[in-house]
Parts: structure tokens; C-alpha cells; sequence
């Protein structure tokens, strides 16, 4: 098994708290249904700092938009995407970003 990362980026925040229940409520079945492939259930993201050699600069560099994580393991790149096919992310208007790690 190899642990991935999954990066969340846009998407909307909902305007009611029904909605605002109805997302949590998704997110903790998607959850759910991952089971023990939930190596880290992850947090959003709040303030930024970039760093560069040129010092330390407020706000993100050039990952603006990232609004959190979550790692998962499965077999391969191919399943861990699958795996979040159907993420709750995506059906709010945001995407999902699968990247593999690897041990050194």
C-alpha cells in the first residue's frame, strides 16, 4: 500500500445551515465508506506564509486556492483516484488533486 495525498481546491461554501449539513453530512459518509484507507482524515487550510530564498512573504505562493488535505493509501494511483471519484469536493464545485508519495 502507498499513501497519497489528496488536495482540495475551489468549491463553494454553503449560504444555509441545511446545506451547510447537507455537506458536512457527505463529507462524513465519504468518510465513513473509506474506512481504515484514511491514513490522515486531513484539515482545511486557514492563513499562509510563501517562503522563498528571498524571504518569507505573506500569503501563498503558487498554490493559491488550496483549501485542504486528506491522505489516503490504496494500491495504486489509479485506485486512489477512483477512490475519490465521487467526492463530495467535487459535487460543490471543487476539484480533487490525487498526488502518490513514495518512502525515502
Amino acid at each position: 500500500m502507498t499513501n497519497f495525498v489528496l488536495i482540495y481546491t475551489g468549491g463553494t461554501i454553503p449560504e444555509t445551515e441545511a446545506e451547510q449539513q447537507e455537506v458536512m453530512a457527505a463529507w462524513g459518509a465519504w468518510y465513513q465508506k473509506m474506512g481504515d484507507k484514511v491514513v490522515d482524515g486531513g484539515n482545511p487550510f486557514s492563513n499562509s506564509k510563501h517562503v522563498t530564498a528571498n524571504g518569507v512573504h505573506e500569503g501563498p505562493g503558487h498554490d493559491a486556492g488550496i483549501g485542504g488535505y486528506t491522505i489516503i493509501s490504496a494500491d495504486s494511483l489509479d485506485e486512489a483516484a477512483a477512490l475519490v471519484e465521487n467526492h463530495p469536493q467535487t459535487k460543490y464545485g471543487g476539484a480533487v488533486s490525487v498526488y502518490e508519495t513514495f518512502q525515502m
